[in-house]
């Protein structure tokens, strides 16, 4: 399977730097520029489709639509509508949203809801944006994290995200995968794995959000990080591919220039 890479960022500093980040992303040879969804950032779907109309081959997805911000039907109502007006070049990643997006969802007037209906959510929004795509195929990208995310994205996801705890050991995330591929049968699924930090420095505001200092993801060996030379890190990416069945990589944006010589070196590879 070929290596494909993505770079996840976020147009929080305007249109100029937002179209940059595109455009770099094309020419640095990345497949997909991702972008989350906060009511803290620009909305996910405009940034995205001003992204693909500044690009002319650049994927586009969302990292990932937290499901509890709109109803199933208004999520995909934007993700049908980006797949058609980008040409086909929109990925649906969506989840279930952190526990952040209680106050969000109570923000915009909606069901937060449990565990159980924020999964059904998923799927009712699946169902939804394959009766809307008619011939055409959104490729999906579910988060799964929990044993019954898992099941769904092995049941209705093209991609699986695979969502790690910080410091998960590479047995508990093989088990975590092999768990997935079991259940997914002969179903195909292509698996994705995000990068937060590359080398041996750590923005505050990531170190914040994953929970543990740079000492700590180099002792326990943190599947969120790469590190060393290009050779070696070229090497653990394919040690990944290789164990987990992992082709697909995301890049925190901060790493966008750092990352680009793997790209350059793995991607279709």
């Amino acid at each position: 399977m070929a290596f494909r890479f993505g770079v996840v960022a976020a147009a929080q500093s305007g249109a100029d730097q937002w179209l940059a980040t595109a455009r770099r992303a094309e020419e640095l040879g990345y497949s997909t520029l991702l972008t989350p969804d906060n009511l803290h950032l620009p909305s996910p779907s405009v940034s995205l489709a001003i992204a693909a109309g500044a690009t002319t081959s650049l994927r586009v997805g969302t990292f990932v639509y937290a499901g509890p911000l709109r109803t199933p039907r208004a999520t995909a109502w934007e993700a049908h509508s980006l797949s058609l007006l980008t040409g086909g070049r929109f990925e649906l990643g969506i989840g279930t949203g952190l526990p952040s997006m209680r106050e969000q969802a109570e923000e915009l007037g909606l069901p937060y809801g449990n565990a159980a209906e924020r999964l059904e959510q998923i799927g009712t929004t699946i169902d939804h944006v394959r009766r809307l795509d008619g011939e055409a195929h959104t490729p999906v990208m579910i988060s799964a994290r929990g044993p019954k995310a898992r099941a769904l994205a092995a049941a209705r996801a093209d991609i699986a995200m695979l969502s790690f705890d910080t410091l998960q050991t590479r047995a508990e995330a093989k088990a975590i995968i092999d768990d997935i591929r079991t259940a997914a049968g002969e179903r195909e699924l292509e698996y994705a794995m995000n990068i937060f930090v590359v080398g041996e420095e750590i923005p505050p505001w990531i170190q914040s959000f994953i929970g543990a200092d740079i000492e700590t993801l180099i002792k326990h060996d943190s599947l969120t990080m790469l590190r060393g030379t290009v050779d070696e890190m070229a090497a653990e990416l394919e040690r990944r591919r290789d164990d987990f069945g992992v082709s697909y990589v995301t890049v925190n944006g901060a790493f966008m220039e750092e990352f680009a010589p793997l790209v350059e070196r793995l991607a279709g590879k």
